[in-house]
């Protein structure tokens, strides 16, 4: 699993570069050179330098708006952080770090925030105060509930939170109005009550959970595009599954379905429907393709 977050973790970050110009803000490498610069530093990397602290005057390089400090040995964030208020992307992954500090309030700044693969229990309330994130990404950790903190951040787009071993999640999911992406794979979760998703929600991970049946209120995403729910315990689909008109993508593979409802003939914008690894028998299975000719279905 770890191996797999590694890789969504380093996808992330290229992205992040993509978004820096390398002429007009280059990365440095090196303190003491970026404190020679007689340029503003907007760019700072101390990425797999084995480091145990931060270099105490990182805090001098005001205008520094991305810092990647992925794996390294940290063990906590150096308050050095924290005068960093021009801040719009931080990446800690693959440190050793517990908790996040209450200063963590003070970067304002922040669009995107990763911590993947530490050792983080929980989510301090005061990352609320980052009201400009649009991204966070808290995968490989020993969450063990959905941190209520990011249920307070409207903006946010994309959540990931897999791998961790999060079994509950508080009903106020929907107050993330544009929310995009929420990754939820490999948990805990086996109940999801009646849980109220948001409205925006347009890629939605819950594979690899032991999830025996599907809230109605998912039923009433209009935007959802892609819905992955393989890997759990679910033994039947509810005919209010016609009611996800823009679905695209659905991946239902290794549950207990023995046969979907006609209803899922409905959705005329489903392009791939995988339902491999699940006890259907072949008269239902011609059933389903003679429902949806224009779709590719995986058995």
């Amino acid at each position: 699993m770890k191996k797999i977050v590694l890789f969504i973790s380093i996808l992330s970050i290229s992205f992040a570069k993509a978004q820096i110009d390398p002429v007009k803000y280059p990365t440095f490498t090196s303190i003491d050179e970026a404190l020679k610069s007689p340029k503003p530093v907007y760019s700072m990397s101390f990425r797999e330098k084995g480091l145990f602290n931060l270099p105490p005057r990182i805090s001098e390089l005001k205008s520094l708006f991305f810092l990647n400090i992925m794996g390294n040995k940290l063990e906590k964030m150096d308050q050095e952080i924290f005068a960093l208020t021009d801040l719009e992307i931080l990446n800690v992954n693959e440190n050793s770090i517990k908790y996040i500090p209450d200063d963590i309030g003070k970067l304002t700044k922040l669009n995107t925030f990763s911590m993947n693969l530490n050792g983080l229990t929980s989510i301090n309330p005061n990352v609320s105060k980052l009201q400009n994130l649009k991204a966070v990404h808290f995968d490989a950790n020993n969450l063990n509930v959905f941190p209520k903190a990011l249920m307070e951040i409207p903006a946010l787009e994309e959540i990931n939170l897999q791998g961790n071993q999060i079994s509950s999640i508080a009903d106020r999911l929907y107050r993330i109005k544009n929310l995009k992406f929420l990754n939820l794979s490999e948990n805990q979760i086996n109940d999801l009550g009646n849980l109220s998703f948001p409205k925006n929600l347009k890629y939605l991970e819950l594979q690899q959970n032991a999830i025996i049946k599907l809230p109605e209120n998912l039923f009433r995403m209009q935007n959802l595009e892609f819905l992955n729910v393989s890997n759990n315990h679910l033994e039947e689909i509810s005919p209010e599954i016609k009611k996800l008109k823009n679905i695209v993508s659905m991946n239902l593979a290794n549950n207990n379905l023995k046969d979907l409802p006609e209803e899922i003939g409905q959705l005329k914008k489903l392009k791939t429907l995988i339902l491999t690894g699940n006890p259907i028998e072949k008269t239902k299975i011609e059933r389903l393709k003679n429902l949806m000719p224009e779709t590719q279905i995986y058995f």
